[in-house]
């Protein structure tokens, strides 16, 4: 099972976030255990004895003002000049121009990447060992971009570009998740990084270049010909299906290669396909893809089609 522990970090980005959380977490006990160490033997040490006469009554020490002065003032810096050097390691400036480009909509993710042409959805390809530089955006309201195994999170503004890096050590798959709330099915607003070594991302980045299976059959001719009379194609792209270049709702070039459906809330099988097709709206009830009322048929078929694009 893939998760998002942010405990577990897997890249230097996020490494760094985590080795502060444990040095500051030291601190934080080292402190509550002096403090409350401190609290509790002046409780037992000098509690009121029956005859005793009231403690002597000190007005000022100036040694000991200096003392609980310093001593915080000490640790705060301590903490700074860790802060600093964790968020020079974590967030380095921007490169001049983006290696990916992630813009966030309701309620599912754009991938771009500038420098091949690449564009998919919700699934993020990234070789591994090399840091990316990853421009956010958002076409509607605030989504906040978060894989805690790989990095910081970072929000994404309509208008107001943001900035954060990207890197995985190892191959594998790394879940991450939309963490500011932005509508009715922001808790289904997953990420899946994928962490490829370099020479299968650079097979996934040719292979994403390709044109969309041609029909081959009669079924999958007959699921192109109903995505193309169907408003289908006023929101889908499909690289190499005329007219179908707009990208208002993800891109189905390669749909099918995909491990997810509806930005992770259900897998992306065939017959969870059809499901999706037949009634989005009990799948995902606020996604933007309304109920089309397909017959069996028409969902065969286009089911058919849409799981050859691979």
């Amino acid at each position: 099972m893939h998760t998002s522990n942010a405990l577990d970090p897997q890249s230097p980005l996020a490494r760094a976030i985590y080795d502060l959380g444990i040095v500051s977490g030291v601190v934080f006990a080292l402190i509550f255990i002096i403090v409350t160490g401190a609290i509790i033997y002046a409780i037992f040490r000098f509690r009121a004895r029956e005859g005793e006469p009231d403690p002597k009554q000190i007005a000022g020490n100036r040694k000991v003002e200096i003392a609980w002065t310093v001593i915080p003032f000490l640790i705060v810096v301590f903490l700074l000049v860790m802060t600093l050097g964790a968020m020079n390691r974590a967030d380095p400036p921007p490169a001049p121009s983006p290696d990916l480009v992630v813009t966030g909509h309701q309620f599912w993710w754009q991938a771009d990447y500038p420098g091949s042409g690449v564009i998919t959805a919700n699934e993020i390809h990234i070789p591994t060992g090399k840091p990316l530089s990853v421009r956010l955006e958002s076409k509607d309201v605030l989504h906040e971009f978060w894989v805690p195994k790989l990095t910081r999170k970072m929000t994404n503004v309509p208008g107001q570009p943001n900035h954060i890096w990207l890197q995985a050590d190892k191959p594998g798959i790394y879940i991450g998740q939309c963490s500011e709330f932005c509508g009715t099915q922001h808790a289904w607003m997953r990420i899946v990084v994928v962490a490829d070594e370099p020479s299968k991302f650079e097979e996934w980045q040719r292979a994403q270049l390709l044109p969309g299976q041609a029909a081959a059959s009669d079924a999958t001719a007959k699921g192109l010909a109903l995505f193309q009379t169907s408003t289908c194609i006023n929101c889908h792209a499909i690289r190499g299906v005329a007219g179908a270049d707009l990208r208002v709702a993800p891109d189905l070039t390669h749909v099918a290669s995909r491990k997810q459906l509806a930005a992770g809330i259900i897998e992306n099988t065939p017959a969870n396909m059809r499901l999706w097709l037949k009634n989005p709206q009990h799948i995902k009830p606020g996604a933007l893809m309304p109920d089309f009322e397909f017959t069996d048929e028409q969902l065969d078929q286009l089911t058919e089609y849409l799981s050859t694009l691979r």
